[in-house]
């Protein structure tokens, strides 16, 4: 596969993944976590990114109700085992994409790295919730605390892959102005 067709190739994937992921999040900021925001009155587990502690876990999930707690798991949860994958997929391919006229590769690599990194602490989280959720009432301190620290470290790193791929975007389009200028 040529240069030209591999970078058309990732191109292609990093903006078929987009357009899923941003399905997927539309979906689950409009309906999924609108509804548990709205069922509860508390923000959601997975919309807190500077964490929560074991009383607000508690209190989002006992005004959740039974029926609210199932709704988390069959709804928010499923989507959201689907989108961590999908944007990491979308920054990964628009690092590559757009990082191959980079000459120095470093700020690609952290990109990619923090990506992976952001969609592994996604699932831990949502594992943290669904046990919270599997053992309630009996919710122990520190599965609470763990998932709190899977949110606030998948805010941090997600915050900051979308800040790299955009600087590598920023670059790619820098280096091409200077190319066309040539």
């Amino acid at each position: 596969m040529t240069n030209i067709n591999l970078s058309k190739h990732i191109g292609k994937i990093a903006v078929g993944s987009g357009l899923i992921a941003a399905s997927i999040y539309l979906l689950m900021i409009k309906i999924t976590l609108a509804h548990i925001e709205t069922v509860s009155g508390h923000v959601p587990f997975d919309m807190r990114p500077l964490g929560y502690d074991p009383t607000e876990g508690a209190a989002l999930l006992e005004a959740l109700g039974m029926e609210g707690r199932a709704y988390y798991l069959s709804h928010q949860i499923a989507l959201d085992t689907v989108y961590p994958a999908m944007l990491a997929v979308t920054l990964i391919a628009t690092i590559c994409w757009f990082g191959q006229r980079m000459g120095n590769r470093k700020l690609a690599r952290f990109g990619i790295a923090f990506s992976v990194g952001s969609a592994l602490f996604d699932y831990i989280e949502n594992l943290g919730i669904a046990a919270m959720i599997w053992n309630w009432p009996e919710v122990s301190v520190p599965l609470v605390y763990a998932a709190s620290t899977a949110t606030v470290l998948k805010s941090a790193l997600t915050t900051l892959a979308v800040l790299l791929t955009l600087l590598v975007g920023f670059n790619w389009a820098r280096f091409s102005e200077v190319d066309v200028r040539q």
